[in-house]
């Protein structure tokens, strides 16, 4: 009797432990971070290898997982019961048998095993990934049953659970990680900030980021070959527009290099030089092309320079690789480019810009959020947010700011006056 009594006492602690196990996969295996997983798998790990096997056919591991757990927690609680009917007969038998049960497999099998594959889900999911793999191809078949059964139970309310997840999904679970850690202490602001720059790419176009025509240095083409060079000369850019008659009427592009090389070659004559024949043909691309597949168009066509061209072929903008760049890494500048132009901090913590100035660049330089979802603009914010076209010293309050407009020529807002977060203000 008693040693009866000791091996149902040693079945049900080795039921509870296993039960303990099936918990933790279970917890591990859903909260193993993929990214680490694949590295580990590319560097060799096999045991990476079986969980990104195991969270490909998610379902059926989640599925055999519970139904093994389940089983044995049904097995474990009439053992339980009939070990306590032999030792407290009656109903009062059965009763404690429920509480201790329940205790048992709360404890032991559900919060302890789950606190730790919590705590470490990366090795925990390493460790049982093996025994998983045995646990699915024995309920394999069953678990393919039942989700067929809940496949075709879900398609009578109009769901459908095969719809992958698309690209934005994976985006947002990405974006998620990078803010999550971020809070965490783990990344900086400005790691943060380039790893959402290059996630931005693909919900931008080009249109977003170009210079506009009114800030572009233009070469008119007619004028004496003299003319265009000191011209050239004193623009701070590489790369410039050639036009002729009209601005719209671009015929070439100017480089800095391939000027000098000529007037090398002319000898100092600088009237002798043909600008027309030493400038390269443009490219032009239209204004809702977008950013990333434009940084490959770069790459592959081996060009930094491209200019945007609305749908009626009118002159909108350029955008350069270099633009590109900065929408990742920030503003990056050299030894021929304003510190930041057309931005001029007060001393009151305000800000005087330009209207032209772009909302992402006053965002990146001031780590603000402004919306640049409509407009590319300060001057089109306002616009745009203030329904009308503001008189010189109208103040407005949007997004948090108060914007104060200084100038307006015309119908063109051309300064204002913008302040800091009104809540940090505040502070």
């Amino acid at each position: 009797m008693i040693a009866a009594l000791l091996a149902g006492a040693l079945l049900i602690v080795v039921l509870l432990v296993v039960s303990a196990l099936f918990s933790a996969a279970e917890t591990a295996l859903t909260g193993a971070s993929r990214a680490r997983m694949h590295q580990l798998e590319r560097e060799g790990d096999k045991a990476a290898g079986r969980v990104n096997l195991l969270i490909e056919n998610q379902e059926r591991m989640i599925g055999s997982v519970l139904l093994g757990n389940n089983l044995l927690n049904i097995l474990l609680s009439s053992l339980v019961t009939e070990f306590l009917a032999h030792v407290i007969p009656g109903a009062w038998g059965v009763a404690i048998a429920t509480g201790l049960v329940t205790f048992l497999v709360l404890v032991f099998a559900e919060v302890l095993p789950k606190t730790i594959a919590i705590a470490r889900p990366d090795d925990v999911a390493r460790g049982l990934a093996g025994p998983v793999q045995v646990t699915m191809a024995v309920f394999g078949p069953v678990i393919a049953a039942v989700q067929s059964l809940i496949k075709v139970t879900f398609r009578l309310f109009g769901l459908d659970l095969d719809e992958a997840a698309d690209e934005a999904f994976a985006q947002a679970e990405i974006r998620g990680a990078i803010e999550y850690h971020h809070e965490e202490g783990l990344v900086e602001s400005g790691d943060r900030r380039m790893l959402g720059g290059v996630l931005d790419l693909a919900g931008m176009d080009v249109g977003q980021v170009m210079v506009h025509r009114t800030n572009i240095t233009l070469l008119d083409a007619a004028e004496p070959a003299r003319e265009v060079i000191a011209q050239a000369l004193e623009a701070p850019f590489t790369r410039l527009p050639l036009y002729r008659g009209e601005p719209d009427n671009i015929v070439g592009v100017l480089h800095a290099k391939d000027l000098a090389r000529a007037m090398e070659a002319a000898g100092g004559d600088l009237d002798a030089i043909d600008i027309a024949q030493v400038a390269n043909e443009p490219w032009f691309i239209p204004d809702t092309t977008n950013l990333k597949d434009q940084l490959q168009a770069f790459l592959k066509q081996r060009n930094h320079f491209a200019l945007i061209v609305d749908e009626y072929g009118a002159l909108r903008g350029l955008v350069t690789l270099e633009d590109i760049l900065e929408e990742i890494v920030g503003e990056i500048e050299d030894e021929h480019d304003d510190t930041v132009e057309g931005v001029r901090r007060q001393p009151d913590g305000s800000v005087n810009v330009d209207g032209s100035v772009a909302i992402r660049d006053l965002n990146r330089a001031f780590d603000w959020k402004l919306p640049d979802d409509e407009w590319v603009t300060v001057a089109g914010l306002v616009i745009h947010d203030a329904q009308m076209i503001p008189e010189p010293g109208q103040t407005f309050i949007f997004h948090g700011h108060r914007f104060q407009v200084l100038r307006r020529q015309r119908n063109q807002i051309t300064a204002l006056r913008v302040s800091p977060p009104l809540a940090e203000a505040v502070s």
